[in-house]
């Protein structure tokens, strides 16, 4: 089938401007691609987590309660309060210290690794009305000797773990042994390991306190407003202080997603530049066509094009390659979101997670929507010109042309071609400021990511303090490995054990050894011993990691959002997250349970740190010991290096001396910053690249225009190095001012984008974090926007410069 004259003159203008066309494809593209990933963020960073929660039933509030102080029937009762909707418990909790033994392979080979306090809870089944556990392997725990652990609470484990393996739980009497026949998650984290009802107390003990835990759905559970006033009503329906501790859902929630939702701002604000960018370069391609084509316009109005079919004929030629574009950036947007969302997708077992049907439905609609309305307003220009008025236009020589601009620059001393190249934009100020704008948020697309990558690199170095801590020594704990829990995680060294195991030393004697190895190290510069342990703060059902620090630690340099860092006993420092979820400020106390007494210390400072999820504490070694050291064990050893000085070199010579029962180990870099800046490398790249293309664009339909003015230059003399020149002045001045705009503007939404960041992460920011660039950068930034102009210009100008000179006098 023949296309019709309004398809033949689409097709005819295609090919005609074919880098205009190139120029709207890959705008549209890069938009599209951006815009589809920043979305797709947005809408799923909480996907994971709610899919499954909708799954497993999870519960809104999982609830611990004093067994002193209420009873089963009256915890029973709670169910039939109107704001429940389903309930399941009571059930019997203790919290427990425990060392899994996990195989390597062979009969001899195994690591023994220590557990941070872990809670545990008696349950009969997996399933229920509430918190339907999730099992991943093996069955559930039917009898005594037998545990399920949490995947969550044992993920960190590198040895792995596996159905089969021992844990032995060092805070029960007899330090019974226990067999795993099952892993399983929790979605509201309700516990850390399960066993059979009846275990609970032979766990426990006469010593360990045993807790009563309920889990609750509500009618109204959307808002922490809604929960808070869930739980005061269960409060009021039983015996005062009755209720130990609570944890809801949207705190489990903000923790578990804070991974991904930090990403979704700063993809949405590349994506929104893009689109705007798109926009206007679309609107510059579209009306430069009208101007330069009103010749032709008038042609096809002769052989009998309606007003109409002119509008569509330029419409179409911004909505084809508009079309290509936008299939190609919904592919590009889905394979990038897709590695980015499955990762997340694969914790919660909720199969393939990609971007949402509506996404990929309304991200193309709207661009194209969008590309032709950028187009209607010249198409309707060029469909109102008459006949003669728009071959009369095409022929005669525009009014005006800058000329006081050339008259005022050709005062100035400058080559002639530099003065006629940076007076050409006041020739056509509307397509100027549209290219200006374009470079400009090009050029502040730039500051952007180059401030957002310093920050992202600070926040790397500020929570995994590598710049102070480059290495970590830990005390013996086990014939097959050695564990460290600090830092948000568990570290082990693993491997076959040695023929015959070192006997391992006293506790004192071990610190001794480590204390004098490390002074006798000429690299060492600093050094202080940590205690990692577990508390319980009322209200909070969840452990707290806190880090007790023997010695001067100020050295490690964390990174205060407010406050201080703490100068003696009785003092912490604690995250953002910490003082939200406990209603706690700096200047304020927090009281915790440690080896069952009460401690309250005053709060000093608000750290930054991700330890534990942000629910963590940082303290003086005294404030955990008090009279008896034996509280608070050395965890491990914190080395910062003098300058220069090699830290494999020092590992290994530290650990030559120690010997094998000692875990010696560089503090290295995560494995996830790469990939983020990979992602802003890549996106700035293409957003520079969408400017690039737009001047480009300019100055290709400038060249056309001017090819008889380009010819009579060349006829009385100009070089094609002056040729380059004057076609490269043509945006050079406009890319310099869009430079120094861009600057602060970047600078600008760095400053905004990096908290909300850090807010959907659930921490403040520090500002060391946030200021990060220098006089140099911003000098050498202020040219961005200049080198872009450059960039985009150079091919036409290049081919400018190699035209002959007859056929451009030839050339109308």
């Amino acid at each position: 089938m023949r296309p019709g004259p309004v398809g033949r003159a689409i097709r005819a203008g295609l090919g005609r401007k074919l880098t205009q066309t190139t120029v709207i494809c890959l705008v549209l593209l890069i938009s599209t691609g951006a815009s589809v990933l920043g979305l797709a963020l947005v809408a799923d960073s909480n996907a994971p987590f709610d899919i499954a929660f909708a799954a497993q039933h999870g519960a809104d509030v999982t609830a611990t309660f004093s067994p002193a102080r209420v009873t089963a029937s009256e915890l029973a009762a709670t169910r039939h309060l109107p704001i429940v909707t389903a309930a399941a418990g009571p059930f019997a909790t203790v919290t427990a210290s425990m060392t899994v033994r996990v195989s390597s392979g062979g009969p001899a080979g195994f690591a023994e690794i220590a557990l941070p306090s872990m809670t545990l809870a008696g349950r009969a089944a997996p399933g229920g009305p509430v918190d339907d556990i999730s099992l991943q392997a093996g069955h559930w725990a039917s009898g005594p000797g037998q545990i399920v652990l949490s995947s969550d609470a044992v993920g960190g484990l590198p040895a792995g773990l596996v159905t089969g393996d021992q844990v032995t739980i060092t805070s029960a009497p007899g330090k019974p042994r226990l067999t795993v026949v099952g892993l399983a998650t929790s979605v509201t984290g309700s516990a850390d390991a399960w066993v059979a009802p009846a275990e609970v107390g032979r766990i426990a003990g006469p010593r360990i306190q045993v807790g009563t835990q309920m889990m609750y759905r509500f009618a109204s559970a959307g808002t922490s407003a809604d929960l808070h006033a869930d739980v005061a009503a269960i409060a009021r329906a039983l015996p005062p202080g009755a209720v130990e501790a609570t944890l809801s859902y949207l705190s489990v929630r903000l923790q578990e997603t804070s991974g991904i939702a930090p990403l979704a701002p700063f993809v949405a604000a590349f994506g929104l530049i893009g689109l705007v960018m798109a926009v206007l370069i679309v609107v510059n391609v579209i009306s430069s066509a009208v101007v330069s084509g009103y010749y032709r316009i008038g042609v096809l109005k002769s052989i009998g094009f309606t007003p109409g079919q002119i509008v569509a004929a330029y419409i179409g030629q911004a909505i084809v390659p508009a079309v290509i574009g936008c299939l190609a950036g919904l592919a590009l947007g889905n394979l990038t979101a897709g590695a980015l969302l499955n990762r997340a997708a694969s914790i919660y077992q909720v199969g393939t997670l990609g971007v949402p049907v509506w996404v990929n439905l309304t991200v193309p609609a709207a661009m194209l929507i969008l590309v032709g309305l950028a187009a209607l307003l010249p198409a309707t220009r060029a469909g109102r010109l008459s006949a003669i008025q728009a071959i009369a236009a095409g022929r005669a020589p525009r009014p005006g042309g800058g000329y006081a601009a050339h008259r005022l620059l050709g005062r100035i001393g400058l080559p002639r071609p530099v003065t006629i190249g940076l007076a050409a934009p006041f020739a056509r100020p509307a397509r100027t400021a549209v290219t200006l704008v374009a470079v400009l948020l090009g050029a502040a697309a730039v500051t952007f990511a180059l401030g957002l990558g310093s920050s992202l690199q600070r926040v790397e170095v500020g929570l995994r303090l590598s710049n102070t801590e480059q290495v970590m020594v830990s005390p013996p704990t086990g014939p097959g490995g050695i564990a460290i829990h600090g830092g948000g995680g568990v570290r082990v060294r693993r491997g076959m054990p040695p023929p015959h195991p070192p006997k391992l030393p006293p506790a004192a004697q071990a610190q001794r050894a480590i204390t004098a190895a490390i002074r006798r190290q000429p690299g060492t510069l600093h050094f202080a011993a940590e205690s990692d342990q577990q508390v319980t703060v009322p209200g909070l059902a969840q452990q707290i990691s806190v880090t007790a620090y023997k010695g001067n630690a100020a050295w490690l340099g964390y990174d205060m959002i407010s406050g201080r860092w703490y100068t003696g006993p009785g003092q912490v420092d604690v995250p953002t997250y910490f003082l939200t979820e406990t209603g706690t400020s700096v200047g304020g106390n927090v009281t915790f349970t440690f080896g069952g007494r009460q401690i309250t210390a005053r709060i000093v400072g608000e750290v930054f740190s991700s330890q534990n999820n942000g629910l963590a504490i940082f303290t003086d070694w005294q404030t955990l010991a008090g009279g008896d050291p034996a509280l608070a064990p050395i965890s491990q050893y914190d080395i910062g290096l003098r300058p220069g000085t090699s830290t494999s070199a020092y590992v290994q010579a530290l650990s030559t001396e120690l010997g094998q029962a000692y875990f010696v180990g560089e503090n290295g870099s995560g494995r996830g910053l790469p990939v983020i800046l990979a992602l802003i490398s890549l996106l700035t790249l293409l957003l520079a690249l969408v400017a690039g293309l737009g001047v480009l664009n300019t100055v290709v339909l400038q060249t056309r225009e001017r090819v008889h003015d380009l010819g009579i230059f060349k006829a009385i003399g100009m070089t094609p190095r002056q040729t380059i020149a004057m076609v490269v002045c043509w945006v050079a001045g406009t890319g310099l001012l869009a430079g120094l705009i861009a600057v602060p503007a970047g600078i600008a939404l760095q400053h905004h984008l990096v908290p909300v960041m850090g807010a959907a992460a659930g921490t403040a920011i520090p500002a060391v974090i946030v200021d990060v660039y220098g006089p140099v950068q911003i000098a050498a930034l202020a040219l961005a926007g200049l080198v872009i102009a450059i960039a985009g210009a150079m091919a036409p100008a290049s081919w400018a410069a190699g035209m002959r000179t007859a056929a451009a006098l030839r050339t109308e």
